[in-house]
């Protein structure tokens, strides 16, 4: 067999996660079950489940508690639906048809993939901006932020962090329909355009925003010091505002950053570079990016002690034996 036709033998360039194997001769994927491919799928639908629950948890505790109806919180709620369905839909599909299989044959199923795992992971950057932009009015503009960022201009920046994804993403859609009849140049065009709308300038955007909000809080903390008694008291106070700020910005921005800016960055060499980038490689920083809906909600959200109260009544069932949708929460 070995002096067969070449066309017929296996070549195996790569492997993705021991789950399948590229034949180089046709470019396609074959599926190789094995061990690891188990735990592959075991740890993937682990991250799946906790990205859905925690997502839920948002969701229930800021539609029932009213303490919890603000401006802001509709963001979150916003944010949350966006990644309960990156965890309940994007994952199980990222899981048959991966990033990696997909790059090498794609089909009709990975175009729809595609097209769903665009949507919601544009809508949960799109929101993070948004949250950011009301970040930023709460903590330099705080005397006008009531009139600044009120319902009306939440549910316009909802409907906007969904309504651009969706426009987005079916143009891509039926791009990807008909790629065979795009050159290089309109490919390049393609790509570029799409990770500078969907990545570069929202981190631009956030960098900066982000900046600014902890140079005003710095400011403000200076102010409060300087307009008291130089008490031991009032300057551990002083530190220890500077330090939340700058742990809750670098918190913020590190996981965004450390998340997605793998995958973009393999996303560019993949398509303009002279070496393709290795499968396991891209399937690794694909799912990385994934990983910030499942971390959103601790970020936004399990920060808060009010948010942790209102988890401990849902997960306690206590909601289930009374009306606690006006309890005090601390």
């Amino acid at each position: 067999m070995a002096g067969g036709d070449p066309v017929n033998r296996t070549f195996i360039d790569d492997t993705h996660l021991s789950c399948y194997q590229i034949n180089i001769i046709s470019s396609t994927f074959k599926r190789t079950p094995s061990a690891l491919c188990v735990l592959f799928y075991i740890f993937f639908s682990s991250v799946s489940a906790v990205t859905v629950c925690g997502n839920f948890l948002v969701t229930i505790a800021i539609i029932y508690f009213k303490q919890l109806h603000t401006p802001t919180n509709f963001l979150i709620l916003s944010l949350a639906v966006t990644d309960l369905l990156v965890g309940f839909v994007v994952f199980p599909l990222n899981m048959e048809f991966s990033s990696t299989s997909c790059l090498y044959s794609p089909n009709i199923l990975c175009n729809v993939r595609n097209t769903i795992d665009v949507t919601l992971s544009t809508a949960s950057i799109l929101h993070l901006c948004c949250i950011s932009i009301d970040r930023y009015y709460a903590v330099c503009q705080p005397l006008t932020y009531g009139t600044k960022i009120n319902v009306h201009v939440v549910v316009i920046m909802i409907v906007t962090s969904w309504f651009i994804p969706v426009v987005f993403a079916i143009g891509e859609f039926f791009v990807g329909l008909n790629l065979e009849k795009c050159d290089e140049s309109c490919i390049f065009a393609l790509l570029l355009t799409t990770s500078f709308f969907l990545f570069y300038f929202p981190v631009i955007i956030m960098l900066c925003i982000y900046l600014k909000i902890f140079l005003v809080a710095q400011k403000q903390a200076r102010s409060i010091q300087n307009t008291n008694c130089h008490s031991k008291k009032k300057e551990l106070t002083v530190r220890k505002v500077e330090g939340k700020a700058t742990r809750t910005l670098a918190i913020v921005m590190g996981v965004f950053l450390m998340c997605l800016t793998p995958f973009f960055l393999c996303f560019a060499a993949e398509f303009l570079g002279d070496s393709s980038v290795p499968a396991e490689v891209f399937e690794t920083v694909a799912w990385l990016a994934l990983f910030n809906s499942m971390l959103n909600p601790f970020i936004y959200a399990f920060f808060y002690s009010w948010f942790r109260s209102a988890f401990r009544l849902i997960l306690s069932g206590k909601i289930f034996q009374g009306d606690f949708t006006n309890s005090k929460l601390v």
